[in-house]
């Protein structure tokens, strides 16, 4: 058995779980609704408070799909419950994060001020030299901010550009003067 799939995925009071045909799965909460088409060759069955996928057979490929199914519902109701954030910081001297409206402007040593506009169903804030990203899904949630680290990553000298908060920059020596 996967060790992931076979995990009951446990619903929260407040969020509600419909599977329709075709494995389309809607997860509603507080927070907002999630729709997602889900491969058909899994089970998925709602009992006593709890999502259950089974898989038809041990086929490598059904195995793999079994847990990035439950994996993805998981998701969904973590995201409609509690929602995900991503936390970003922006290092460097001149270099600077600002928000308006549904904009989020960075200036990041180029010639021109990189703007970036909020998907639908993101948000974004700036604190200081820190950007958080929110929302209720974690693949839009991890992409915008991947696209927004993408705009200057960290160099490995200095450590200037965008990096997350959690990501530790290795550190190179410069170069040294000849004697």
């Amino acid at each position: 058995m996967s060790r992931i799939g076979r995990l009951p995925v446990a619903i929260p009071a407040g969020v509600d779980v419909k599977v329709a045909e075709g494995n389309v799965v809607t997860v509603k909460g507080p927070k907002g609704t999630l729709e997602r088409a889900l491969p058909t060759e899994m089970e998925i069955k709602i009992e006593e408070g709890h999502v259950v996928v089974s898989r038809p057979n041990d086929l490598k490929k059904m195995k793999a799909l079994h847990g990035l199914t439950r994996s993805l519902i998981h998701n969904m109701v973590v995201g409609v419950s509690e929602g995900f954030k991503k936390e970003l910081e922006v290092n460097g001297v001149g270099y600077r994060a600002a928000k308006q409206g549904k904009k989020l402007t960075l200036n990041l040593g180029y010639s021109h001020p990189v703007e970036m506009e909020d998907p639908e169903g993101i948000e974004t804030a700036v604190d200081g030299n820190k950007i958080i990203v929110s929302g209720i899904s974690k693949e839009k949630v991890g992409q915008f901010a991947a696209e927004i680290r993408d705009k200057r990553r960290p160099e490995p000298y200095k450590g200037k550009g965008i990096k997350y908060s959690t990501e530790v920059i290795r550190r190179k020596v410069g170069k040294t003067g000849k004697k």
